[in-house]
């Protein structure tokens, strides 16, 4: 053996690197990024090259006119794909033209919330942008307007291209809420911000939020509208910042003047004719126009919810069900178990079967869970039940459900 072999081991030995610090799982309230950060990220464009299946792309907002399309779900699929990359990668908003081309429905659906509206009046509370008398809100509209309207509610969500958009960002047993706003001629602009979960927290309370749950917030939830009126630009139709959601730090910088200010100077608009819809990234930074016009901008504004989060509202599905039950009952008549009827079960029906008492209600043999609302509602549709025998079946879970 060398007589040199030790020294020169020690010779080439390296001490182990230093490990570095472990960064902060947090983002600091004082350590927000350059509006610089969002301005690099902003400063791109698309086309239909990117995004092939839109008709056209308008200040770098894909637009798909669904009257081209089929909306069943195989033949909607590479739609689909198209839709999460705009959201998830691309420019974060998308429009899809004649989501609603039935306008007859529209003006019904339009009716069941003027009543709404009119019925409300004495206690009107505003919004969490305007005060009461400004704008004409209702909260909850989902719910009101199946008990208003039991006919026009279940044709309107019973629209298939409603479940191909939740399904693209969400998947299945997405729950769906609704809130109606209707801006009058004068209606002031929104401050710019992002939307529910994180974006409904102060500042303070969403620095507590680690940063994967500041990232994964965006992902439990689908904003959307449905434009019940036309919405020329002069009336304010939502004005969007695209690809303005890849900012990371985005949920605590927004509220700095200078990104509002940034907001101001870069936003785009589009115009939206009757029955379009118009969906975005809830990460996206965004805000309602100010309404320059004559004339009311009506919106039925969507907000969809990913089965692992928790929706702003809540939605009782039992007195819909009771109300609703002869038009969805002759919907299915009509035409079985249709894409229309699966996409009214997944709207009235909860399709997440927790949280529950498993005690009471264990999973089934064959499965992992035990049945959810959605499962019930189709059996007692496709079994002929009648209203009495669904409303009971539902009660019952709810109280098996209950600790």
């Amino acid at each position: 053996m060398s007589p040199h072999a030790n020294s020169e081991a020690i010779d080439s030995y390296s001490p182990p690197p230093v490990k570095a610090a472990i960064p902060s799982r947090l983002y600091a309230i004082a350590d927000t990024p350059k509006v610089s950060s969002l301005a690099n990220i902003c400063d791109r464009s698309v086309t239909t090259k990117n995004y092939p299946l839109a008709s056209e792309v308008q200040k770098n907002i894909p637009i798909y006119n669904l009257a081209k399309y089929n909306s069943d779900k195989t033949a909607a699929n590479n739609l689909q794909d198209e839709w999460y990359e705009v959201l998830a990668n691309g420019p974060g908003v998308f429009v899809v033209q004649n989501m609603y081309s039935d306008q007859p429905l529209l003006d019904e659906t339009n009716e069941a919330f003027h009543q709404i509206i009119e019925r409300e009046k004495s206690h009107t509370k505003g919004d969490h942008f305007a005060a009461g008398g400004k704008n004409d809100r209702i909260w909850n509209s989902f719910s009101k307007h199946g008990l208003q309207d039991p006919s026009s509610f279940v044709k309107y969500y019973s629209n298939p291209w409603l479940a191909r958009v939740c399904e693209a960002w969400l998947g299945q047993q997405y729950r769906v809420t609704a809130q109606t706003n209707i801006v009058k001629p004068g209606g002031a602009a929104q401050v710019s911000h992002r939307d529910y979960h994180l974006g409904f927290q102060t500042a303070e309370g969403c620095s507590r939020f680690p940063r994967g749950m500041q990232h994964a917030s965006q992902f439990l939830t689908l904003q959307g509208a449905v434009a019940q009126s036309d919405m020329p630009l002069e009336s304010g139709p939502t004005r969007f910042l695209p690809f303005s959601q890849k900012l990371d730090s985005g949920f605590m910088a927004y509220r700095l003047p200078e990104f509002d200010q940034y907001f101001n100077e870069n936003w785009v608009s589009l115009p939206l004719r009757k029955g379009d819809g118009v969906f975005f990234n809830p990460a996206l930074h965004h805000a309602a126009g100010n309404n320059t016009s004559q004339v009311d901008r009506s919106a039925n504004l969507l907000q969809i919810s990913s089965a692992f989060g928790k929706p702003m509202e809540q939605i009782d599905a039992i007195p819909l069900v009771k109300v609703c039950w002869p038009e969805i009952q002759q919907l299915y008549k009509a035409e079985g178990l249709s894409d229309r009827v699966e996409t009214v079960i997944a709207a009235i029906g909860e399709g997440y079967p927790f949280p529950t008492n498993l005690d009471n209600r264990p999973p089934a043999p064959n499965g992992m869970a035990p049945a959810n609302e959605q499962d019930v509602i189709r059996e007692a549709i496709t079994s002929n039940w009648d209203t009495e025998k669904i409303v009971s079946a539902l009660t019952q879970m709810r109280v098996d459900g209950r600790p």
